[in-house]
């Protein structure tokens, strides 16, 4: 062979990725790429998933996805997290889907409830950020225990400015909600280093009250409740007003937990439920399905309510001949013995 002539080089010029330097790949691949590719290529070689382990790298993607993650009390909670930020998104991204199976009760024993749950809340609109915050919620005290499961993240006359617009009327302006507003709401336990996002991401529906005139943007997740069968939604409502013609102004914004039957949890067992769906909520990657599951629920909340209705009418019905045939009976045992 001719000396001038390049080495062979094996697999046809190929280049393994080993041989590329771990910071190439650190700086210029993974920074242009978000987390669930970086978690895919993790899974391809030992090599990647070494170098995905950066801890920069993970708190970087945290603090793109959720801002309300870059505030010093979140950022020190999540670096108590066993993996610290990539702990922290495993558990947070996307959605969760929580469904008890069949065969096993819920657990209520094991690690002591949290004292507090942090909230790290951040909504968007066409993917500019609106609002990014985080809450506390103390969850020792029988006010919490006892009273239904309420979190406000904005204060009572607090409102925050949107880009959204209320133009072309009622319904556009809906369906433009529906389309470009998202939220996530992340709930953090800071007891047993778990966290979820119990929001949909985007609008299950979008509904305008019929006295104030304020559109009500729904999110919710639905949970497994404490019974076989038995749902219970997270649901996350983002309060808008304004005049047509200017900007959509949001002033409220709430999480609150709601049995099949319409009744608001108390915060003693919306804690329980959340805490459990933490721990063994599947964390689902396909988008749409929130609806779905939500369309699903209000059907059998439904049903539900219809069978409700039933089983009364039957009721009301067998006190009825119940009662006409005592009266028929005593009028029978009257008249026999005044004859």
């Amino acid at each position: 062979m001719n000396s001038d002539s390049p080495a062979a080089v094996p697999h046809g010029g190929a280049t393994n990725i080993s041989a590329v330097h771990p910071d190439i790949i650190q700086t210029h691949i993974f920074t242009r790429l978000d987390g669930p590719t970086i978690a895919s290529a993790a899974c391809a070689s030992s090599h990647l998933h070494a170098i995905s382990a950066d801890e920069k790298l993970w708190r970087d993607i945290c603090h793109h996805t959720w801002p309300s993650t870059a505030e010093d009390l979140v950022h020190r909670l999540i670096s108590t997290f066993p993996a610290a930020h990539r702990s922290f998104y495993y558990d947070s991204f996307p959605t969760l889907h929580h469904r008890r199976p069949n065969n096993r009760r819920r657990h209520r024993q094991g690690p002591p409830p949290t004292s507090e749950l942090i909230s790290a809340v951040d909504i968007r609109y066409q993917d500019r950020l609106v609002i990014s915050k985080t809450h506390e919620t103390e969850t020792v005290s029988g006010w919490f225990k006892c009273s239904p499961f309420r979190v406000d993240l904005l204060d009572p006359k607090e409102t925050v400015p949107s880009p959204a617009k209320f133009q072309g009327g009622e319904d556009a302006c809906q369906s433009d909600l529906e389309e470009n507003l998202t939220l996530s709401w992340i709930l953090i336990d800071p007891t047993r280093k778990r966290a979820a996002n119990f929001s949909s991401l985007r609008p299950v529906s979008v509904t305008r009250h019929w006295l104030s005139g304020d559109f009500q943007v729904r999110f919710a997740t639905i949970l497994a409740g404490d019974r076989r069968d038995e749902f219970v939604q997270c649901g996350a409502v983002v309060t808008c007003d304004g005049k047509e013609g200017g900007e959509l102004q949001v002033k409220e914004v709430s999480l609150l937990m709601e049995d099949m039957d319409g009744k608001n949890l108390n915060g003693k067992d919306s804690l329980v439920i959340l805490q459990e769906a933490m721990e063994g909520g599947e964390r689902r990657k396909k988008r749409g399905e929130e609806r779905e599951r939500y369309q699903d629920y209000l059907k059998k909340k439904r049903e539900r309510f219809e069978g409700k209705v039933r089983r009364e009418k039957r009721l009301d019905m067998v006190c009825i001949v119940s009662g006409v045939t005592i009266f028929l009976a005593w009028t029978y045992v009257f008249l026999r013995g005044y004859s």
